[in-house]
């Protein structure tokens, strides 16, 4: 069966806008990107009132942009420097669904070496489900820029992955950390051994990065290397942080690090923030002692704060902070595989409206390349909150607007402005 899907902007004005709905004077030109034999992906211009059962008033554009799909496709589209692909990778215990995973490779027919890209964990486990690889895709465009193909992989138990979730560490008294892990790195090993075939990947340099647990498990598969891995990157490592600066068995956890630096000689990069409340900069030096102590070679980077937790510092707001130090890195060990990077996406050529604060017209673009799903939150005080690589609208909606109301506390008013819609046929 062949599935049409179309993931159109949505512009809403908040109740307390008085706003005549208008035309875009720039309409975006009906253009089509080619999917997967699965999926097709329009780009369509439309005007529409909608009507809503929530407390303002919607006079919207529906304008469809080159947002992506749940369902990402092969996604051609003239005069991209990228290529952005959804992937299903059989692994042992993830039975036919296979692993979740994305692909970010240059737009050209090469093979190009592999980046093997894999995410954290969040503290509430009822947060698991609703996790996919796009929120990882704008760090993976920055390395596919770089001349890598990335694939992110969504391991057993997290978002639309096959299989159970069998990472659990157990009870703090008794945390099995080198186990969960390792857990994590069987599968780890299993895709890449399959992407290893796949023609757009280079089997003979490959790099491992992760953060948070998914920086971990790039430290246990650095100790336990699959064919042709060269380095690897951990942004964040560690387990078992269970609220703001609470971490489950710390000595336990150090112990699982100086576990792995007995066999790993994989040159790494480190990196962690001065203020992660995850793994503070004091716990990640304990880290880094008891891994390099046992014989790993790592390169350790404390970073500077990056906003209310650096635990964060790999997202997109961060990509200015952390490239740098990957790109020296790389060069150190002759991983450098352009002189200059591949151009940035272009986004859809949508002006944001004139109603917006200025602060966000200016980001309007960028937000319009984020991946599905997302939603933006404008509140009457001149903030605005924004989330994307949601599994659903409605989740993407409901984080924007608890973005939106941190930075316009305590007395703004917060109301979804954009978001992107599926629709499916």
């Amino acid at each position: 069966m062949k599935i049409t899907a179309t993931f159109p902007i949505i512009i809403r004005t908040p109740e307390w806008r008085n706003w005549q709905t208008r035309r875009t004077q720039n309409p975006v030109a009906a253009r089509p990107c080619g999917f997967d034999p699965l999926l097709r992906h329009q780009l369509t211009d439309c005007v529409r009132v909608e009507n809503s059962n929530r407390n303002w008033s919607l006079r919207a554009y529906r304008l469809a942009a080159l947002v992506g799909a749940l369902f990402l496709c092969a996604c051609h589209a003239a005069g991209q420097s990228v290529v952005i692909e959804q992937l299903r990778i059989p692994v042992k215990g993830a039975g036919s669904l296979g692993l979740d995973a994305l692909m970010v490779r240059p737009n050209d027919s090469t093979a190009h070496p592999l980046v093997l890209m894999t995410h954290g964990s969040p503290r509430d486990a009822s947060e698991r489900a609703g996790m996919t690889p796009f929120a990882l895709q704008p760090q993976a465009i920055e390395f596919a820029r770089r001349g890598w193909t990335v694939v992110v992989v969504m391991r057993r138990g997290f978002g639309e992955s096959g299989g159970s979730y069998d990472e659990d560490a157990h009870a703090c008294g008794r945390a099995d950390f080198v186990g969960a892990t390792e857990e994590a790195v069987a599968q780890l090993r299993d895709a890449v051994a399959y992407l290893s075939k796949r023609p757009e990947v280079d089997a003979s340099r490959i790099i491992g990065v992760g953060v948070s647990t998914g920086g971990m498990a790039m430290v246990a598969l650095s100790a336990d290397p699959p064919p042709g891995l060269v380095s690897a990157i951990s942004f964040a490592g560690g387990r078992g942080s269970q609220a703001p600066d609470v971490v489950c068995n710390a000595d336990l956890l150090v112990d699982a690090f100086g576990t792995f630096g007995k066999h790993s000689r994989v040159p790494m990069l480190w990196v962690y923030s001065q203020n992660d409340h995850f793994f503070g900069p004091q716990l990640a030096q304990r880290f880094y002692h008891a891994f390099t102590i046992a014989g790993g070679n790592a390169s350790f980077v404390l970073a500077p704060p990056f906003r209310k937790d650096g635990h964060a510092l790999f997202s997109v707001d961060g990509i200015p902070i952390w490239t740098p130090m990957v790109d020296e890195f790389l060069k150190s060990q002759n991983l450098a595989l352009r002189e200059a990077l591949l151009p940035p996406l272009e986004p859809p050529k949508i002006d944001a409206p004139s109603w917006f604060p200025a602060n966000l017209r200016a980001e309007f673009s960028r937000y319009l390349l984020l991946p599905p799903h997302k939603a933006l939150a404008i509140s009457d005080n001149g903030h605005h909150g924004f989330a994307y690589g949601r599994r659903t609208v409605e989740d993407a909606e409901k984080k924007a607007l608890e973005n939106c109301r941190e930075f316009a506390a305590p007395s703004g008013k917060c109301a979804i402005a954009v978001r992107d819609e599926a629709v499916t046929r």
